[in-house]
């Protein structure tokens, strides 16, 4: 007994949804953009055999049953995607979560089920090739394919996605971009060995190792000894030769040759082979994202480290081929959880494990558990990662090795970063700080993910933007501090210094940067000295937390970060201690109860900014009375974010005299501004972004004659503005995206002598008509959202 199931017709219906439901869909754009490229791929091989019959006892039957269903709630899926408004985080990051998983399902699909197709078209292929109608790849030479590893997992759909922006029309140059150790060269030996590539290119097709120190006129000589025919002379210039090779290459009348550049550590070299001859293409491979593949006719494909499953499958194949005895599922996952995706690391771990018995295994794991790292079990693993930094300038490096400084698995928000490296290498801008981190983003150390990840835009906030690691690079940068002596960093639950390292205790004496994880506060904290500290960073997970009294000692301390990763907000105490931090600038808290200012009695002199991340702020708080001019008298910055407790405007924040920046962001039950908020005379920024649930502004604002940027973005409860706004003559931008319900503007607008921008949605562009002449009016332009919710803690 059969049933007959067509794929065909329910992959091609979400198909169809989608391509009339994507432009709707901004929020998901990416996403929905590549489950459409997957259907657009499988349709066509679901039609070939539209009908796949299994009998009713096949368990094949029962995958496809729920492949279908899948297919079935991805219409509605695709359909509530476009009413999802931007500042809803959670529906966007459950929704894209479906979008993937549904892709992923599709494509695991197809290769288990037609498998077998694809090997009849790949012999059709194989016998084509002995006839002679497909190029055969180089196996020997100067410019020869390297050899596939004997085992490859996870590349089919980076290696289908290569091949289609290779061939796009207007692509010369593809760039695979990605750390070291996750494949690159590899996946680019895959693509030259490809049949469509092979039938395309023929036997014209070079491929290179270019490495850190590149012979590039012994390539130009190979390639002009190719490509023309004669052996060039053996005086020629390296200038002559990139001459002869364009000239060479405009002679061809377009016939097709592929170039691959791998391992290139400079862009120069790019440029030094690049041209605009048609059938003419350039794969290059690169730890970095050059800034040369943004420009016209280059793209750029960035590798992701393998999935969980795939590596599993990876791992498993590296053993079992050595004929080793491999342990329980539970211990395969936990080892191969700590090579974080990294093919190399699979490969190499895998192979030193084979063989040997399940107790080595084991000790291996007790070990990963304890906090050593993949990198420990590997010198030659350990140094490939390492030659990733060979190119950074000292101080770039030094920003690398802080990120050593946070917890693995968590999301750093970069605003949390430039606090301390503003303070800890006395950069005078907190942009300069940001052009560190793109830069690290560039060599590939470090992801940046949120809603405003691209280049900083003019004002963009820093809040909005996040950071992300590979596990083995955070590894590397714990292991490089481990030999440097201006870090240390404590794991969770030590009680003070480690004995081994209590011995060495006078090599921290010169540590500027300190970070501890801990557990629930512990009295027997040894006596720590860091005379030399300017940043400390404070992870614990506790409902009550003392700060330790080492901190009283750090005379030097610039900047303190204190984070409770447990699931309810945490009271501090022994806060007396910061009154005698002399240098202290920058302050940041997440999930804390903020004390009353009651509680200290002298002024922080030196106190510039102050950071609240889902923080509870208390009656007390909100009720204090106390003289904020004569405790914060040169506090110039002040962030609250995501404190959902955040009814009203504390009053005494409108007391701090000097505040230049006041940002509000992800409060949703801020109902109201003070009446006082208009005392605030020299505030140039006012942030109240995503502040959801303020129905108003009040027209005391009017007061703020000194402010400069204001930003209401989605605030979608907000109705009208308030007629004091025509006052604000020194406003020059304004962002009012995502206020669905302003309807109107206040007569007085037209005095904003001053604005010159306003960002808002297409359809309340009309509303600044009488301004239309001389203002700039932007409509935001949707970016990537690659929200998730692992930074916000535990409880979320």
């Amino acid at each position: 007994m059969t049933e007959e199931i067509k794929l065909d017709d329910i992959a091609g219906e979400l198909l169809r949804v989608i391509l009339e439901m994507k432009d709707k869909a901004v929020n998901f754009r990416e996403n929905i953009e590549r489950l459409q490229n997957t259907l657009e791929q499988v349709v066509p091989l679901f039609e070939e055999g539209s009908i796949l019959d299994f009998d009713i006892n096949d368990p094949k039957r029962e995958e496809l049953k729920k492949l279908i269903v899948k297919l079935q709630r991805g219409k509605t899926l695709v359909q509530k995607c476009c009413k999802v408004p931007s500042w809803n985080i959670y529906t966007k990051i459950r929704y894209s979560s479906k979008i993937i998983d549904l892709d992923e399902t599709i494509l695991r699909f197809c290769q288990r089920e037609l498998q077998s197709a694809i090997s009849r078209e790949e012999k059709q292929l194989s016998e084509s090739t002995a006839e002679g109608s497909v190029g055969s790849v180089r196996k020997e030479g100067f410019f020869a394919v390297p050899k596939l590893p004997h085992h490859v997992v996870g590349f089919d759909r980076p290696l289908a996605d290569l091949k289609v922006e290779l061939f796009e029309e207007n692509v010369t140059v593809l760039g695979i971009c990605a750390p070291g150790g996750c494949g690159k060269s590899t996946l680019a030996a895959m693509l030259c060995q490809d049949q469509q590539v092979r039938g395309k290119f023929e036997d014209k097709i070079f491929f290179v190792n270019v490495s850190k120190n590149p012979t590039t006129l012994k390539i130009l000589r190979r390639l002009l000894r190719e490509i023309g025919g004669g052996v060039p002379g053996t005086n020629l210039s390296q200038e002559d030769a990139t001459k002869i090779f364009h000239y060479l290459l405009k002679q061809r009348k377009s016939e097709p040759l592929l170039l691959v550049l791998d391992d290139v550590w400079d862009d120069s070299i790019i440029e030094m082979f690049f041209s605009r001859t048609e059938g003419y293409k350039m794969l290059v491979t690169s730890r970095d994202v050059f800034s040369t593949y943004d420009s016209k006719y280059h793209s750029k494909y960035l590798l992701k480290t393998l999935s969980h499953q795939d590596s599993m499958t990876l791992f498993r194949q590296t053993t079992s081929s050595q004929g080793g005895n491999e342990p329980d599922e539970d211990l395969l996952n936990e080892i191969v959880r700590y090579c974080d995706g990294f093919p190399l690391a699979i490969i190499v771990i895998g192979k030193s494990l084979s063989q040997k018995p399940v107790v080595k295994w084991k000790i291996m794991a007790t070990e990963l558990l304890k906090g050593s790292s993949i990198l420990d079990f590997d010198e030659k693993l350990r140094k490939l990662l390492a030659t990733s930094l060979d190119s950074l300038d000292d101080t770039v490096l030094d920003c690398f090795l802080d990120l050593g400084s946070f917890p693995k698995d968590k999301w750093i928000c970069a605003s949390a970063l430039i606090d301390i490296w503003c303070e800890l290498y006395e950069l005078d801008y907190e942009d300069d700080a940001y052009a560190n981190l793109l830069n690290l983003a560039s060599h590939n150390l470090v992801n940046l993910v949120g809603s405003r990840k691209i280049a900083k835009q003019n004002d963009a906030s820093f809040n909005e933007v996040f950071v992300t690691q590979h596990d083995l690079l955070k590894d590397l940068a714990i292991y490089k501090n481990r030999q440097e002596r201006t870090r240390v960093i404590m794991d969770t639950g030590e009680k003070g210094l480690p004995k081994s390292r209590r011995e060495q205790e006078n090599h921290y004496l010169n540590a500027r940067l300190v970070s501890l994880c801990t557990d629930e506060m512990c009295s027997s904290w040894y006596d720590l000295q860091f005379p030399k500290v300017e940043g400390l960073i404070m992870n614990f997970s506790a409902s009550n937390y003392a700060l330790p009294p080492f901190v009283e000692t750090m005379r030097k301390l610039k900047v303190l970060i204190i984070v409770n990763s447990g699931w309810t907000h945490a009271k501090l105490s022994n806060l007396k201690t910061l009154g005698e931090l002399a240098n202290l600038k920058r302050i940041r808290l997440e999930k804390i109860s903020i004390p009353s200012l009651h509680e200290f009695t002298m002024p922080w002199m030196n106190l510039q900014k102050i950071s609240l991340v889902m923080c509870a702020f208390g009656q007390d708080l909100m009720k204090c009375t106390i003289d904020v001019s004569y405790l914060l008298p040169n506090l110039v910055e002040i962030d609250i974010s995501y404190c959902h407790d955040l009814v009203e405007l504390p009053p005494w924040i409108c007391d701090v005299i000097y505040l230049r920046t006041l940002r509000i962001t992800y409060c949703d039950n801020l109902s109201a501004l003070t009446e006082r908020i208009g005392f605030m005379a020299n505030l140039e920024e006012l942030r109240l972004h995503a502040c959801t649930g303020l129905p108003k502004l009040p027209d005391s604002i009017k007061g703020l004659q000194k402010l400069r940027f204001l930003d209401i973005s989605d605030c979608c409860d907000l109705k009208i503005l308030p007629d004091g706004m025509g006052e604000l003559h020194c406003l020059k931008k304004l962002d009012m995206r995502g206020c669905i319900e302003l309807r109107e503007l206040p007569p007085a607008t037209v005095n904003l002598v001053g604005l010159k921008e306003v960002i808002c949605d297409e359809n309340k562009a009309s509303l600044w008509e009488p301004l239309s002449s001389r203002l700039k009016i932007t409509f935001p332009v949707p970016l990537k959202e690659d929200m998730n919710l692992d930074w916000l803690g535990t409880d979320i």
